[in-house]
């Protein structure tokens, strides 16, 4: 699977699960292929990721397995070097702790160095949990935006989300969210509490998964629902 106008090996983005189910009941034949032609990778985490090849790829020899590790201690400076096996003609994949890297995820860094050192990038199809959330939300899927994390501090974020809020107003757009899942149901109860009643909010948990739920109601709606969402991976929508 190398490039044979350049002699360079590719970038592979290899979506994973989003969460302890089968990799190939939510994944595409592709990515087991793609796994069973590639040794060196990029992962945020060297256990699970060796887990999840061995789940895809049950007879691939884990010794012969190159794993750089990509996470919030990785210095910027060494990427760069993440992608020499690609100098050599060996293709290289991504894999994130969950769904598709570069989403969310600092899979984005490896792909913009590939970009400048004109190494192609090739996104594989796989489960992304803001993508799968808006499908579901009934929410307008032709104008949103993804924010990540919204501030900690508690004046910020209740700031924040009016401001979300108001865009989606004035805009017309979908506006997606995620939270630490052990903070979900804190963030859950500010987001009653600051939003018009009247504001759709859609919550989407453990998508993909046998406990997965995914509704839309009013603010108001949601004030006379029960709701656990404690360490449940979840996205957050709103629209004005």
């Amino acid at each position: 699977m190398t490039d044979s106008s350049n002699n360079r090996g590719r970038l592979y983005m290899i979506p994973t699960t989003l969460g302890d189910n089968e990799p190939l009941e939510v994944l595409p034949i592709s990515i087991k292929r793609a796994i069973e032609n590639i040794d060196h990778y990029i992962v945020e985490n060297e256990k699970s990721a060796r887990r999840f090849i061995k789940k895809i790829s049950p007879r691939k020899s884990q010794p012969e397995l190159h794993l750089n590790l990509l996470n919030k201690f990785t210095e910027p400076g060494s990427i760069p070097t993440f992608l020499e096996p690609c100098m050599q003609g060996y293709d290289v994949g991504v894999i994130s702790e969950a769904g598709c890297p570069g989403i969310a995820d600092p899979g984005a860094d490896v792909a913009r160095a590939a970009h400048e050192k004109h190494i192609q990038v090739v996104p594989l199809v796989g489960p992304s949990s803001t993508i799968m959330a808006l499908m579901a939300s009934g929410l307008n899927g032709q104008n949103f935006a993804f924010n990540g994390y919204l501030p900690i501090d508690t004046v910020e974020r209740k700031k924040s989300i009016k401001q979300l809020e108001k865009r989606s107003k004035e805009l017309g757009q979908s506006q997606l969210f995620i939270e630490t899942p052990y903070r979900n149901d804190k963030l859950f109860a500010e987001l009653l509490k600051t939003l018009s009643a009247n504001t759709l909010l859609c919550i989407a948990s453990d998508i993909t998964l046998a406990t997965e739920h995914i509704a839309t109601k009013t603010v108001g709606e949601w004030k006379n629902t029960s709701l656990e969402l404690h360490k449940r991976p979840t996205i957050f929508i709103i629209y004005r």
